[in-house]
């Protein structure tokens, strides 16, 4: 996504007014969650009334907050915006958890400045946990500083897999998988689960921009490993649909895990 250089970051003024977007669109998630119906978009994947209204006011929001900075949603516009900086946004990512009453799902939110993510924000409604980055200042979870050695302290060994990755377990029937497989069934949690130290990889087969935008910014600045296995976000140009675009990825809290995992998704790849 080559772009002109950053221009400036955002005020205090602005970052407050973010939150309280956040605020405003995770209460309304909650009041929804689990009393709502879901239709099935052309790709066959879910959304409901409350997507397009999270994503609605999220896209207005950010367009009176940063007037000029362009927005990709992925109910709304799907190309990479011409401003040197622009939003990406999930407005409801994990909707068919969100449908069928599992509390667990995210709003994310990502603010790009010469191609890659600059600040982030990441709310989980249910669970009350909001994590917040910015780019070369660091990683907070509810204003409390993540540091990057506070994950190896949970002494995990578990391993996540989206949906379209769990085949990777009948293509090397013969080899015991490096890890407890976790599927969390919402991507940007998938990844930051490594961030936080949950799980010490993560493998996404089709993850879409608005799925890896915040979560990539909190993945590099707390030092964990991604290998693009196929497109790097980084070499999009600017208004490219990004509509049936994939950006599989595997990500690693070390190089050690990250080498562990990458003949399994080498397998992933192969077989697409």
């Amino acid at each position: 996504m080559n772009q002109d250089p950053i221009s400036k970051p955002l005020s205090k003024a602005q970052l407050i007014a973010i939150h309280q977007l956040v605020d405003e669109v995770g209460k309304r998630q909650l009041q929804d969650f689990g009393q709502i119906n879901s239709d099935i978009k052309p790709d066959g994947t879910l959304i409901t009334e409350c997507d397009r209204w999270s994503d609605k006011t999220i896209v207005q929001g950010l367009s009176q907050i940063t007037p000029g900075e362009g927005v990709l949603s992925e109910e709304g516009k799907k190309s990479i915006p011409s401003s040197s900086e622009y939003w990406v946004v999930d407005p409801l990512d994990g909707t068919t958890n969100f449908a069928a009453g599992i509390p667990y799902w995210a709003i994310s939110i990502a603010r790009f400045t010469n191609g890659e993510p600059e600040t982030a924000f990441l709310d989980i409604p249910a669970l009350r946990k909001r994590i917040f980055a910015i780019k070369g200042k660091g990683v907070w979870l509810n204003d409390k500083p993540l540091k990057p050695e506070s994950r190896f302290k949970k002494n995990s060994d578990c391993i996540s897999l989206c949906s379209r990755s769990i085949k990777v377990l009948q293509m090397k029937p013969e080899q015991s998988f490096p890890g407890k497989i976790r599927l969390l069934g919402v991507s940007s949690l998938n990844m930051t689960s490594v961030a936080i130290g949950q799980t010490i990889a993560a493998l996404e087969a089709t993850p879409k921009i608005w799925d890896i935008a915040a979560a990539w910014l909190i993945l590099e600045e707390l030092n964990c490993l991604i290998n693009w296995l196929e497109t790097n976000p980084k070499n999009i140009l600017s208004g490219t649909d990004l509509t049936s675009v994939n950006f599989p990825l595997l990500t690693a809290s070390t190089e050690d895990q990250l080498n562990n995992m990458l003949p399994w998704a080498s397998a992933l790849i192969q077989d697409s």
